[in-house]
């Protein structure tokens, strides 16, 4: 059966990155059975050909009316689709799907009728938020990191940039991997409007945003850098509970260090 990848290298290359990605969330046991969603903007991939292709599914309401969104396609994660399936048969996991041009509804157009995420409401309500600012991130993820998860059912974790400062401390990478910190959504209901609306008030100033008791959402130009932040984090959380587990508090780098380390390597304050 010929695929929609076929002849398209670049497109084909983005729907890889997914995929391998997809791997690692699982290998990482961030992915249990089918938590966890990928969407990628398709857009700049999309020849005239895609464009002509007819839908293979109904057209199924957003819930909103996304304007900026008009005329774009995104590769999505299927719903109940586990991400190590995801990793080996992306196209039989995922699909392709067409925003139509009242900007309230989606379509099917390949390669399998797989109906997307069951996030899709907060993932397309973030990019349409990303493409009105002009934003160049194109990949949105959603995870649960085990060790970020478990620090935000402490309330003193969830106080505006304390996590930032203290993950940031643990390793110099961090601070320049990750250089926006981490913003705070106190629980949501998952897949609700109002999750999506808190998370895009917090992407105004992070690149990466806590659910709490959930996980994270991550943004990032392609699907790599928004893993490798994620996973940037979840390496500091790891060295910060490894030094508790051994019996202490971590002194971490001082704010002082930090600084440094923000004017040596040009990060945003």
């Amino acid at each position: 059966m010929k695929s929609i990848l076929d002849s398209r290298p670049e497109l084909a290359r983005r729907v890889a990155e997914v995929a391998e990605v997809a791997g690692y969330l699982w290998q990482k046991g961030w992915a249990e059975r089918n938590g966890g969603n990928i969407t990628i903007n398709i857009t700049p991939q999309v020849d005239e050909e895609i464009r002509r292709l007819p839908p293979i599914s109904d057209r199924m309401a957003l819930g909103r009316t996304m304007e900026h969104l008009q005329g774009s396609y995104f590769f999505c994660k299927g719903t109940n689709r586990r991400m190590r399936d995801l990793a080996r048969w992306p196209m039989e996991h995922g699909s392709v799907i067409r925003i139509t041009d009242d900007c309230a509804h989606y379509e099917i157009i390949a390669d399998k009728p797989v109906k997307p995420t069951s996030e899709l409401a907060s993932h397309l309500s973030v990019h349409n938020f990303l493409i009105g600012e002009g934003s160049p991130y194109k990949a949105v993820m959603h995870t649960h990191p085990i060790e970020l998860v478990a620090m935000s059912h402490n309330p003193a974790f969830l106080e505006k940039d304390r996590l930032t400062y203290l993950l940031w401390s643990m390793i110099p990478e961090t601070r320049a991997f990750c250089p926006r910190g981490l913003g705070i959504v106190p629980y949501r209901m998952p897949s609700s409007f109002e999750l999506a609306d808190a998370t895009i008030a917090e992407l105004a100033e992070y690149d990466v945003v806590m659910w709490e008791k959930h996980g994270v959402l991550a943004v990032g130009t392609d699907i790599m850098e928004a893993f490798d932040m994620v996973d940037t984090l979840s390496k500091s959380a790891q060295i910060y509970m490894t030094a508790r587990a051994m019996g202490f508090e971590p002194e971490g780098t001082t704010l002082a260090q930090m600084e440094e380390l923000r004017a040596a390597f040009h990060l945003p304050k």
